[in-house]
């Protein structure tokens, strides 16, 4: 079957690209002696996870703990969690979890701690932590100097146990230019190397440094000091990937396929893809580079100005050749949102369809479990 046999809108993945990014990283990571633990809330699908497994992924990193649980079900068994958790039912969850893999926790206050703690004790289990670091996003962590002070106090927990330290330098999206990207790179290494060596110095053992994001990546994976990389984004690309210099629009193996469904004036088309398939997002901490709502494949001359539920208007510079009836591939801003729209990508080589892949660690796609 080709991909144009497919009713619209259909969320797509091209598989050579797909597996070319993967590679990429994985070799890059290999090459510059780095552990591997990519962050799966990009993609939301196990079989995706098994891919870079296969290429060399040692664990990985997840946002929610249905990830996690996904995860630990198809056999995976080295996971870090990338935010605190709280909450007695969440909790529960992260026991089940730690007594069938190992679980590496995220945390940055001793609140949190002490209920991690809590639930821990009742069950007889010790788990590792990573010290989140704030390197300049200003959400999550501590400053690089106020680690030893959280050390120290979270040393009182015995059922914690310091694995290291990671940070997220999520400003990176709000850069304006790749210069911007390589300082905020500079900040990301700068604050895990403060950290790390006051920690040390103080008799701390720093095992796991880890660092996080897809466009400090080539930066990160050169450092000597970081030794576990979190890159998420990579294994799809999109438009704010792109407009940040980190790859090609080429390079993005992720697309929405929709059809010219209306040209109601000379200089503007309707295409069935609308925010229920792409998003609304321009960027979680303020881009401005990305121009429209997603980037039509092969075709500079449309922007995407506005997104209704279903449906997207065009407008036309100059000429094109689109008419009713054609379909158009659309490259989003932010893949990570758009692929959480769908619970099946379907998997192409070129213009033909090889398989459906499973979008199988989304919110919302389980019933909530009853405790009594």
């Amino acid at each position: 079957m080709k991909i144009y046999d497919l009713p619209t809108p259909v969320f797509l993945v091209d598989l050579d690209i797909l597996e070319r990014n993967i590679r990429e990283a994985a070799e890059l990571a290999r090459d510059y002696g780095k552990r591997l633990w990519p962050m799966v809330k990009t993609h939301k699908s196990t079989e995706i996870a098994e891919m870079q497994k296969a290429a060399g992924a040692e664990g990985f990193l997840v946002g929610t703990l249905l990830e996690a649980e996904r995860l630990v079900e198809k056999g995976f068994t080295d996971i870090m969690l990338a935010y605190p958790v709280a909450g007695r039912e969440n909790l529960k969850r992260v026991v089940r979890l730690a007594q069938k893999a190992r679980i590496i926790l995220s945390i940055d206050c001793v609140e949190v701690a002490r209920e991690i703690t809590s639930a821990l004790e009742e069950n007889g289990i010790q788990l590792e932590y990573l010290m989140i670091i704030d390197s300049g996003l200003r959400r999550f962590g501590v400053l690089p100097e106020d680690a030893v002070g959280l050390a120290r106090d979270l040393a009182a927990f015995q059922a914690l146990k310091l694995a290291g330290i990671a940070t997220h330098p999520g400003h990176v999206y709000g850069a304006s230019e790749s210069e911007e990207v390589d300082e905020i790179a500079r900040q990301e290494a700068g604050a895990l190397k403060t950290a790390a060596g006051i920690l040390e110095k103080e008799g701390f053992k720093v095992e796991i440094v880890a660092a996080g994001s897809t466009p400090t990546f080539r930066h990160a994976v050169k450092d000597e000091r970081i030794n576990v990389l979190r890159p998420g984004n990579y294994v799809f690309y999109d438009c704010i990937q792109a407009a940040l210099g980190v790859a090609p629009l080429e390079k993005c193996s992720f697309t929405v396929m929709g059809t010219v469904i209306s040209k109601p004036r000379p200089k503007n088309l309707i295409i069935d893809v609308g925010s229920k398939c792409l998003g609304l997002d321009r960027g979680a901490h303020g881009i401005s580079l990305v121009k429209g709502f997603g980037a039509v494949a092969g075709h500079p001359e449309l922007t995407l100005v506005s997104l209704s539920e279903e449906v997207a208007k065009v407008e036309v510079e100059g000429e094109t050749s689109l008419r009713v009836g054609d379909r158009v591939r659309i490259i989003p801003n932010h893949a990570c949102a758009a692929c959480n729209m769908t619970s099946y990508l379907v998997g192409c080589r070129g213009e033909e369809v090889e398989k459906i892949i499973e979008v199988d660690m989304r919110n919302g796609t389980w019933k909530p479990e009853v405790f009594i």
